[in-house]
């Protein structure tokens, strides 16, 4: 199949002007280009259409059968191109209706979602949220299974567009009535302590452990669990320290009998931020959406991550 020739898309103002001016001095004032210019124009679109458009009438011009025929469409499609080529229009959030999938881990949910599903209950009564486990991530999926991605981020490709979100630090939790709740938490003691720490993975060794083995100290890993919550509840049923987001120990021991408690270890903060495909860079409403869980986790100050 041979290449289609598109036809010069610059003709179709100065036309959409003779059609409406009916005459070449006039579409010439409307396009704010000389008689001669617009001639010239008039010329090209003549052969372009093969039919003359402006035919002699008395002292004027008038327009063929096969102009006022075009009239209509022309005036379409000259303002479906200019409302293509407008910049996105403001949106009302509160006529929104759609749906967002987000992708995150359970610390985060606990501490972006309460003011985030606030905000959408307050503010987009037509927008849902779907919010999706942590998995293996593969940045792809943000091409279309999943609007935005929370939390540590891969290595993106170059379809993939960033913003970071306020950094982790990491705190032991152990249960208020634990007989070490009310101890100075050396690092010997912590070291001597069983641990439960969270891992996708099942992973047993982490910076904790580098840092540790620095100062010729080992501990105990007693479990490892997928979810910061988990560990919390785990604590609360034993004498180990539970190692989690500051963030999400700060909401769940508001509502059990938990203490968080400073890790002695010089550990590097978690890098956090969210992530997605850039067809939905300039859309207002995904706008909205990432200004949302912005505003959520600069409200919380810390948010999440793993140990």
């Amino acid at each position: 199949m041979g290449r289609v020739q598109l036809p010069d898309m610059n003709l179709l103002p100065a036309l959409d002007a003779l059609l409406r001016e009916g005459s070449v001095t006039g579409a010439a004032a409307r396009m704010n280009v000389s008689a001669s210019a617009m001639s010239r124009t008039l010329g090209r679109l003549r052969r372009v259409l093969g039919d003359p458009l402006l035919v002699p009438a008395g002292r004027g011009l008038t327009l063929t059968p096969r102009a006022r025929e075009l009239r209509p469409p022309v005036e379409a499609a000259l303002a479906g191109a200019l409302a293509a080529l407008r910049p996105s229009p403001e949106v009302d959030i509160a006529t929104v209706e759609r749906r967002f999938t987000l992708r995150t881990n359970d610390a985060s949910a606990v501490v972006l979602g309460p003011p985030l599903t606030a905000r959408v209950a307050r503010e987009a009564p037509g927008v849902q949220l779907r919010i999706l486990p942590e998995g293996d991530e593969d940045p792809a999926d943000l091409r279309d299974r999943v609007d935005l991605d929370i939390g540590q981020l891969p290595e993106l490709p170059h379809d993939v567009r960033s913003r970071p979100l306020p950094s982790q630090d990491h705190v032991a939790v152990c249960r208020a009535d634990a007989p070490h709740a009310a101890e100075e938490l050396t690092v010997e003691r912590f070291a001597a302590l069983p641990h439960i720490t969270v891992t996708r993975r099942g992973l047993f060794h982490s910076v904790v452990d580098e840092r540790l083995a620095e100062l010729g100290l080992a501990r105990r890993i007693l479990t490892t669990v997928p979810s910061h919550v988990t560990a919390c509840f785990l604590a609360l049923r034993s004498d180990a320290l539970a190692l989690v987001g500051s963030a999400v120990a700060a909401h769940v021991a508001e509502t059990v009998p938990l203490v968080v408690r400073e890790i002695p270890l010089p550990l590097p903060p978690v890098a956090l931020g969210m992530a997605w495909h850039v067809r939905v860079d300039t859309d207002p409403a995904h706008r909205w959406l990432r200004d949302a869980v912005a505003d959520a986790a600069s409200g919380t100050g810390r948010s999440t991550g793993h140990s």
